[in-house]
């Protein structure tokens, strides 16, 4: 079982260290399954506190994020489009995946809700996962891996050879 963390200090780093590495192993070829944050979306919340996400690999995009009117403080996810997107990745070839990505194990997650079944079914099939953690969920990520997960620097570098050391040692052996 293969699975890692990644988290950054740095508002916003470890969605781009995220992207950015699942960009690299698609432009090499490797099957991913899961989900990215779409960089590309331009925020129309004043506090940016909205997100587009990316269906691995090739789409579809989905907001995750509801728009509950100016001065709203309440937590804006959208229950219902993260449902969304987990059928999207489940709807997907997630057997023949040599990468599972999340972008962020978040308060879905910590609840035992979003893309937890997912993250253990990915692993049950031996593909490796690769999950994008935030200060605030550490504690509940790290109960829900069991002590398993590996916990990668803020480092491109790292987290690729990590999954590509992963991507080696699973039954499909994809190396990216």
């Amino acid at each position: 079982m293969e699975i890692a963390s990644v988290t950054s200090e740095a508002r916003g780093e470890t969605d781009r260290l995220i992207a950015e590495v699942a960009a690299h192993f698609r432009a090499r070829g490797t099957a991913l399954a899961g989900i990215v944050k779409d960089l590309g979306h331009t925020t129309t919340f004043a506090n940016g506190c909205d997100m587009n996400v990316r269906v691995l690999p090739d789409g579809p995009v989905i907001a995750i994020t509801q728009n509950l009117g100016a001065g709203s403080d309440a937590c804006r996810l959208d229950p219902g489009a993260i449902a969304e997107a987990v059928a999207c990745v489940e709807g997907g070839a997630l057997d023949k995946a040599d990468l599972f990505i999340l972008n962020k194990f978040g308060p879905e997650e910590a609840a035992g809700r979003g893309f937890v079944a997912l993250i253990g079914h990915a692993l049950d099939l031996g593909i490796p996962v690769l999950v994008g953690v935030g200060a605030g969920s550490r504690e509940t990520f790290d109960t829900f891996a069991g002590g398993l997960a590996v916990t990668l620097p803020p480092d491109p570098e790292a987290i690729r050879e990590w999954c590509r050391s992963a991507m080696s040692q699973s039954p499909g052996g994809a190396d990216g």
